[in-house]
């Protein structure tokens, strides 16, 4: 029932409050469509939400814990979700406030949150790892185009591979690139060129779209069959701010179909100004290395030893010489000074030699029995003695001695 106040009889503020706050609450839940145009994601406790009216200029702010946003899978600015809500009226300030207990994504939010969701699965298995990533060839023998058929991606992808390289073997194989029959005619055609042993590198190529019109390229079997393949596998769907989950397996990414054109073939021309250069190199490289080579050959004739290989012999044979002079040298000057001391040893001793003595004037006295006379002890008065001088000797008898006074 309304409430009756006037200036005389006002009503409490709490009251009102209060009244406002039942009112609020018997609204209950009620599910709205909105959009987030702001997201606050607290470590612990609430987190906040700002929505706002797909249509109207009506915004409202949200709280609901984190167990309601993970639950919800990844969610972010500018999604569309359909979200649970329950109004109230804070006493104490007379603040509304919208708790959350539900929130999906709707439309395209939607179908972001699963592919996001897919992406986590396949990361936590290891398919976005980058030591998976084969390299293209430099080469191709063959090159594996998959798209739609007189499609602007096939023709982007065939015209810039001509233009690069003319004769580019390119095997195509046309498919539907949207729609339900999208993903088993991309996957058939995958498995064909990669069991083809002339393909060497696949390309699957789409212009850009909606989120809905590239969906087929984030079906976890097609990416299952990229990440499967054996031949290297160039993703080129949509623009540069399109990234399906093919992109995240493929061997390589390329931004659009003719960057992948760019990516597989070379260009035939500056392979050829690389392999002329590389030949000027090469050419200017070995007339360098046969010049020093000349060069030394010519050093190494030069040289003494190999204009005449006896020469060598004439040094030696010189060293010889010189080794035998100064042998020959050495061993006449040891000689000379060999004979000088024993000349000298000679000299002394013919100089203290008896005969030396005798011919100073002495003589040798002898007994009759040969005995030398040394003293006058051994003579005696009578005794005949034989005498030896220097030129003879003669015979005397001892008439007389005399010895020598102290």
């Amino acid at each position: 029932m309304p409430m009756t106040s006037s200036p005389e009889q006002p009503l409490p503020l709490r009251e009102v409050a209060a009244a406002v706050k039942g009112w609020v609450d018997r609204l209950g839940e009620v599910w709205v469509a909105a959009q987030i145009i702001e997201l606050n994601r607290r470590p612990r406790g609430l987190n906040f939400l700002t929505l706002r009216d797909s249509t109207a200029e009506v915004s409202v702010s949200v709280t609901l814990t984190t167990a309601v946003l993970d639950t919800a899978g990844p969610v972010s600015q500018g999604m569309a979700v359909t979200a649970r809500l329950k109004p109230s009226v804070w006493l104490s300030s007379g603040r509304l406030s919208y708790e959350c207990s539900d929130l999906r994504p709707t439309g395209e939010g939607q179908l972001l949150a699963q592919i996001e969701h897919l992406k986590r699965l396949l990361q936590a298995e290891g398919l976005f790892n980058p030591a998976l990533k084969r390299p293209l060839p430099v080469l191709p023998l063959g090159v594996g185009l998959i798209t739609g058929k007189d499609s602007a991606a096939e023709r982007d992808v065939v015209v810039n591979a001509r233009l690069r390289w003319p004769q580019v073997p390119l095997i195509i194989r046309h498919a539907l690139v949207q729609g339900p029959q999208a993903v088993s005619q991309v996957t058939s055609a995958l498995r064909e060129l990669d069991a083809d042993p002339q393909v060497d590198v696949i390309i699957i190529a789409r212009g850009g779209g909606s989120v809905e019109d590239l969906l087929a390229f984030s079906d976890e079997s097609l990416v299952r069959a990229v990440a499967a393949a054996h031949t290297p596998v160039v993703s080129a769907i949509g623009h540069e701010v399109d990234t399906p989950v093919i992109d995240l397996v493929a061997d390589l990414r390329a931004s659009t179909p003719t960057d992948a054109a760019k990516r597989v073939v070379p260009d035939v021309a500056d392979e050829l100004n690389h392999l002329r250069a590389a030949e000027q190199r090469l050419r200017a490289a070995l007339s360098g290395l046969i010049d020093r080579q000349n060069h030394q050959l010519d050093q190494w004739r030069n040289r003494p030893v190999l204009r005449n290989p006896l020469s060598r012999f004439d040094v030696y044979a010189q060293q010889t010489a010189d080794l035998r002079h100064r042998l020959e040298l050495a061993i006449n000057s040891r000689l000379d000074r060999e004979a000088f001391q024993i000349n000298k040893a000679h000299s002394l001793i013919r100089s203290l030699g008896p005969p030396a003595v005798l011919r100073r004037g002495y003589a040798l006295l002898l007994d009759d029995h040969g005995h030398s006379l040394s003293t006058i002890a051994d003579i005696a008065a009578g005794m005949v003695v034989e005498a030896t001088i220097s030129d003879g000797s003669f015979t005397a008898a001892v008439q007389q001695t005399r010895p020598k006074q102290p």
